[in-house]
């Protein structure tokens, strides 16, 4: 197999995905500083559609489709992925061919004027461009207003700061990533707050065929936040992996034990359920599977069903 000697790296325009592609350029050239890394930047639809929910235009795979046909169209050559943007399948040719070490899972609460949900006002107003986060905010208070925030990082901030939302919901890696982890007042706890399938993980795809690529590649590989990713994973393909639906899971790995917890939301209502399962790491695949049933058997079913997901 010939060594790989260029990578171009499909990335989107935004400020967050230019640092992950960044990121991994900058990991490549330290493992083989000879390299010719290049980045090929492109808008996607998901960037373009910012008038809607994400959950009426398409779901976040809005945000891949370009990079995904750029590669095997063979004018690029990977793609850097935020994973909780990745949808649960994958088109034929492609692959996940590695996962860096996970960052922070959480969401966090960005507010000017308040330190915490719990000292928003009765009412306030908060904005979340996410089905799971205001499905569960709903559950910790019923009594905000939640409207739909969607744009990059930057343009979530500027309208806060121009006074649209008393506070706003982000994930905590993307604010620290771009310097901005002093903008976070509070971190939402995994337990009362569970994080997208995938959140703080930066993931990388390439073509199936592409052997030298994915020799490459699997030297940035992180083999536990791999095995937390497939329980993840395979949570919500059995559950649709719709982004219609708000649908949570995340895995903890501790002493050779995966402990992966899960929440299926109905955005119509504050109904959540809820279910957690622990398990040897190797078993990773089988445990989200089985806690999706678990799920889907306690009431998911009926909200997936509804839904027209199932």
């Amino acid at each position: 197999m010939t060594a790989a000697t260029r990578v171009r790296i499909a990335t989107r325009e935004s400020p967050l995905a230019l640092w992950q592609a960044h990121h991994v350029q900058r990991r490549l050239l330290e493992l083989e500083p000879s390299l010719d890394v290049q980045l090929v930047p492109m808008t996607t639809l998901g960037d373009q559609l910012l008038g809607s929910p994400l959950s009426a235009v398409g779901g976040k795979g809005l945000f891949v489709k370009e990079l995904e046909t750029a590669m095997l169209e063979q004018r690029a050559d990977i793609a850097v992925h935020s994973m909780k943007d990745v949808p649960a399948q994958q088109p034929a040719g492609l692959c996940l061919s590695a996962f860096l070490a996970g960052e922070d899972p959480r969401d966090a609460f960005v507010s000017n004027t308040y330190s915490s949900v719990a000292e928003l006002p009765q009412g306030a107003h908060v904005g979340t461009s996410s089905l799971r986060r205001s499905t569960q905010l709903r559950g910790l208070r019923p009594d905000l207003q939640i409207s739909p925030l969607r744009g990059n990082v930057g343009t979530r901030l500027r309208k806060l700061d121009e006074g649209g939302y008393d506070a706003i919901l982000l994930a905590a890696a993307g604010l620290q990533r771009l310097g901005l982890g002093q903008r976070i007042r509070e971190y939402l706890d995994v337990e009362r707050f569970v994080p997208a399938i995938g959140q703080g993980v930066i993931g990388i795809e390439c073509r199936e065929d592409d052997q030298a690529t994915r020799a490459l590649l699997a030297r940035l590989h992180d083999p536990q936040t791999t095995q937390r990713l497939i329980a993840e994973r395979a949570l919500n393909s059995r559950l649709g992996g719709a982004c219609q639906v708000p649908v949570a899971g995340h895995a903890r790995i501790h002493n050779g034990e995966l402990h992966l917890q899960a929440l299926v939301g109905d955005p119509a209502s504050v109904r959540q359920v809820r279910d957690e399962i622990r398990g040897p790491v190797e078993d990773a695949e089988n445990l989200g599977i089985s806690l999706a049933e678990r799920l889907l058997n306690a009431g998911a079913r009926d909200i997936l069903q509804s839904l027209g997901v199932l």
